[in-house]
């Protein structure tokens, strides 16, 4: 749910024109508010932005609504000289590209076709790569960094920090461990130098032509952990699984709403026919499911992450993986309180310490019902 409240932004931007005019018009939006966290450049529409969840339009005095072609100049400046990118877009109807804008940010960008014309959305990403204090991270998770082995699964849903999360922990691995560390990313997003691990860096389509080949060809790079950036298709999570196997520590994102959903999707991924001797497959590999969200603040509308750990050996994690405990209904989920870290009861937490309103952190619960029970809302 979007945050509310957020104010109408104005700044004052020339007409785009041609060459450098795309990181002008970037730099100055950036420069209308720092917590611009996503932009959309759609034809018949303003310039739009998201602040804190919600999605505005910038006020720009004078300047009409973009065209097709303003569109299609801004794809034409951010593809560049990228030739996979421009065939992907032709042949395909979309491509996603990082692009970076010297001393000011970051993004990660989808172009895409829709109505014969492009629309472009941009996710800005921040110059440096997130810590665990930044992100409000629980201590418990540094222990990831002595794992040799399995699988690390961070969940939630789009939008939620998921690829901040990743690059804390491989920040953390990067600085505390002497590992060789390949992430497959699309694209690449937050750049890890060398620290006391080696960090190489794969982007799909620039460094590979997709993620199923470069994880195939990392099992022979001789790394110790292997970040994949998300896992999309049964193939890539089966691929994981043999990895994690094979002694090494593979970390990943899905797009789910909570980590039950990620362990059933990644459980029914694997072949059918042995679905009892793939859960135990998975139950043995699977190290840490971290499931998060963003929750809006009451006094600056700013958002904070809230975390959820299942960590193997688990009562409920275990019951999960072996398909002995499902959601009857939506009255009966799983019990999330089992869970190492809870997200709904770090809401709690929040809401009595007068940092959320009970109405946001209401819908923002995994369990609103049980959450608003606690919270003594009325039902409405």
């Amino acid at each position: 749910m979007a945050a509310t409240g957020t104010a109408r932004i104005q700044v004052s931007l020339d007409p785009i024109s041609a060459g450098a005019a795309t990181d002008e018009l970037l730099a100055a939006i950036l420069r209308a508010n720092p917590r611009v966290s996503d932009l959309i450049f759609s034809p018949g529409k303003k310039f739009q932005i998201q602040v804190n969840g919600e999605f505005v339009e910038l006020e720009t005095p004078g300047m009409p609504p973009l065209t097709a072609d303003d569109t299609r100049r801004v794809a034409s400046d951010l593809i560049g000289s990228n030739k996979s990118a421009l065939s992907m877009l032709r042949e395909q109807g979309y491509c996603d590209i990082s692009y970076a804008l010297p001393g000011v940010a970051r993004f990660r960008v989808n172009i895409f076709i829709q109505r014969g014309s492009c629309a472009v959305v941009m996710r800005v990403i921040p110059t440096a790569v997130p810590d665990f204090v930044s992100l409000g991270l629980p201590e418990q998770l540094r222990d990831i960094a002595k794992l040799h082995d399995g699988l690390v699964l961070i969940t939630g849903p789009r939008g939620s920090g998921k690829s901040s999360t990743l690059a804390a922990l491989l920040d953390h691995i990067n600085e505390s461990e002497t590992s060789h560390i390949i992430t497959i990313e699309d694209p690449i997003e937050f750049l890890h130098n060398h620290k006391r691990s080696t960090v190489h860096q794969r982007e799909l389509h620039s460094d590979t032509p997709s993620v199923l080949q470069a994880l195939s060809a990392a099992l022979r790079q001789a790394p110790n952990v292997i970040a994949v950036g998300e896992l999309k298709t049964e193939e890539i999570m089966q691929l994981a699984l043999d990895a994690a196997e094979t002694g090494h520590l593979v970390l990943s994102t899905m797009n789910t709403i909570n980590a039950q959903q990620a362990v059933e999707r990644f459980a029914s991924a694997l072949p059918s026919g042995e679905q009892r001797p793939a859960r135990d497959r998975l139950a043995r590999m699977l190290r840490y499911v971290i499931s998060q969200r963003l929750v809006p603040r009451k006094q600056d509308e700013h958002r904070m992450a809230v975390f959820e750990v299942w960590k193997s050996g688990s009562e409920s994690l275990d019951q999960l993986l072996r398909n002995q405990s499902r959601r009857r209904s939506d009255d009966h989920p799983l019990n999330t309180e089992q869970a190492e870290w809870s997200i709904d009861s770090q809401i709690e937490d929040l809401v009595r310490a007068g940092v959320v309103t009970a109405d946001i952190a209401v819908t923002h619960a995994m369990d609103p019902r049980a959450l608003a029970k606690k919270l003594s809302i009325p039902k409405r």
